[in-house]
């Protein structure tokens, strides 16, 4: 494999669920790619489509109601739609990791926690039981958890280490993409501080490729190198990190920024984005964003955005840069 292309290549990705209220059209149209040992953030408010669609590269979307209506997911060239359950069984936590919002609920309270990371690495690797036992006794002292304590149960350990179990088992098997679904939601500021550093080391260590699902934009800023701004199953905007902080350019973007305190500055109350994040089942004509919009224009409800290409890399969907595109066209 030719360490220049993509290691996840996801093209025209719509996913939908189908419910007594109607059709929830969690992700429309998605584009979006990870090189090798890149970081890619996923930002925006809940229900912007940025845990569905770690679930659609994983194959964990609920099918009833769920459904991938279209798109592709190519993972290390090959599409991950056209997998069967059992080899997609075999990539996950081999090749593809995921690690859930909430440690609690991610651990079974019934084995402990050095069975539980024995057991993935036996699922994967060819070793006996007590071999995946020592191994499980070195990742968790990989996560700062002293090889003793594989013998207690996830009740026994604080939210931190909860969390530090379950990236334990997320790497046991050096996986070449993690998926962090707000790893740090559940637990106090300065632990969130520890467990992001930790993530951060250990992604060096293995050469893991990672999709970091976070509303934190001073998350992204430390740990990501592009970012994703999902609005109602949209990317509205996709650049380089530095390009992204420096220029961004998509409306909803700017509001995201504009809503963070500047400690430099006197403020007597934050800029917010006026009114609400629309009902996925019955979204807007054309732009999703534009009930929303400061700068609507009437041919944005009128018709969707294609993604305009403003720099190099830098891509906006959004009719204010349809005449600035690269080349005067989008893509």
């Amino acid at each position: 494999m030719n360490k220049s292309e993509k290691l996840l290549d996801i093209r025209n990705l719509s996913i939908q669920y189908k419910t007594d209220e109607g059709i929830v059209y969690a992700v429309e149209d998605l584009d979006l790619s990870i090189g090798y040992g890149e970081t890619l953030g996923f930002v925006g408010e809940t229900g912007a489509g940025k845990t569905t669609t770690a679930l659609g590269i994983m194959q964990l979307i609920p099918n009833p109601p769920g459904k991938i209506t279209s798109g592709e997911i190519l993972f290390e060239g090959e599409n991950l739609l056209e997998k069967s359950e059992r080899e997609m069984q075999k990539i996950r936590g081999e090749k593809i990791a995921m690690i859930f919002q909430d440690p609690m609920t991610s651990l079974n309270p019934v084995m402990t926690v050095g069975d539980q990371i024995a057991e993935m690495i036996q699922l994967h690797e060819s070793v006996n039981k007590v071999e995946a036992g020592k191994k499980a006794e070195i990742m968790l002292e990989t996560v700062g958890i002293r090889k003793e304590r594989a013998k207690d149960y996830p009740h026994q350990f604080s939210g931190g280490m909860k969390q530090r179990v379950v990236i334990a088992i997320a790497l046991a098997c050096n996986p070449s993409l993690l998926i962090a679904d707000e790893p740090t939601t559940a637990l106090d500021v300065t632990i969130q501080a520890q467990v992001l550093e930790l993530m951060k080391q250990l992604k060096e260590q293995y050469q893991t490729s990672m999709i970091m699902i976070t509303h934190d934009l001073g998350i992204v800023a430390e740990i990501c190198d592009h970012v994703a701004i999902m609005y109602a199953g949209n990317a509205v905007e996709y650049a380089n990190k530095r390009a992204l902080y420096s220029n961004p350019l998509h409306p909803y973007t700017n509001g995201l920024f504009n809503s963070i305190p500047d400690l430099e500055t006197d403020q007597e109350e934050l800029q917010v984005i006026q009114g609400l994040t629309p009902d996925p089942t019955n979204l807007p004509s054309g732009c999703p964003f534009h009930p929303r919009c400061p700068k609507v224009m009437p041919k944005c409800s009128e018709s969707k955005p294609g993604k305009f290409e403003v720099e190099p890399g830098h891509y906006v969907r959004c009719f204010l840069y349809e005449d600035s595109a690269v080349m005067g066209k989008g893509r």
